[in-house]
């Protein structure tokens, strides 16, 4: 078990208020960070005139659709401008989008690791799932717990998912690993037990980079191992905002954009 202490210091630190509302303060933060960002990316890799007309030229011909609306033929041309002018303003943008879209994921991702879900409780039993190669491997499949955390419940074993599942309950707060031992070999996961908002990773799992990125912070499993993945059941973490509870994501797409317009009318940036 790694000590948590620096951690448990640095939130000492924090007013109460912020401690209490932390999730929605990073996500708040992050987001005008992000959307300040974005908009001055946009601000230099793009034409800002050749945007400007475009932006006119859509306006000038919805203004026409409306000015002579029992002018059929006009209305008609006006509507393939429209078409027209739309494709040509959306072909300016991209050209920004495809050097923020890359890092914004890379963020998210990670961001993912601390507000995608909530760490384990101290006392609140938690599952522990273990996905073998084939089913024939699940009687072989046995769990090595640390000291602090126990096992409450006999093993469930599921044949036709290749799965066995275990109920475990942490006494007191800590980072700690559990292996699951199989076929003479021992895989390790990690399970963070804490009150504060800290880095966790649902699953170690097989597989390349990319296919592990948005499911796991922890190293692969070797694509020789009896296992194809281990689970820890953190819940998922909503925040509540605007009287509405959001996954962090969301409320992260909708305040970036919102903080994006702002700055976009505060800098006078053509978006």
């Amino acid at each position: 078990m790694s000590s948590s202490l620096p951690t448990y210091v640095f939130f000492a630190a924090i007013p109460s208020f912020f401690r209490d509302n932390l999730p929605l303060v990073l996500v708040v933060l992050v987001s005008a960070v992000v959307g300040l960002l974005m908009v001055i990316v946009f601000r230099y890799t793009s034409d800002q005139k050749a945007i400007r007309i475009a932006k006119d030229q859509l306006k000038a011909h919805l203004l026409a659709v409306r000015l002579f609306q029992d002018q059929i033929p006009v209305v008609l041309t006006s509507y393939g401008r429209i078409l027209s002018g739309t494709g040509r303003y959306l072909k300016l943008a991209f050209k920004p989008l495809l050097y923020v879209i890359l890092p914004l994921v890379l963020l998210i991702v990670q961001l993912d690791r601390y507000l995608g879900f909530v760490p384990l409780e101290t006392g609140q039993p938690f599952l522990l799932k273990v996905r073998t190669v084939n089913s024939g491997s699940l009687g072989e499949v046995s769990l090595q717990l640390p000291p602090e955390l126990t096992v409450t419940a006999p093993a469930v074993h599921v044949p036709s998912d290749n799965e066995v599942f275990w109920r475990v309950l942490a006494e007191k707060d800590g980072n700690y690993e559990v292996n699951i031992a199989t076929a003479g070999q021992a895989f390790s996961k990690q399970a963070v037990v804490s009150p504060v908002v800290t880095r966790v990773s649902p699953v170690r799992r097989r597989g390349r980079f990319w296919e592990r990125m948005l499911v796991s912070g922890e190293p692969p499993l070797p694509d020789d191992a009896p296992i194809q993945s281990i689970e820890v059941s953190y819940p998922a973490r909503s925040i509540h905002f605007a009287w509405l509870d959001w996954n962090w994501i969301w409320l992260f797409f909708v305040l970036s954009l919102a903080a994006g317009f702002f700055f976009k009318s505060v800098l006078g940036i053509e978006i």
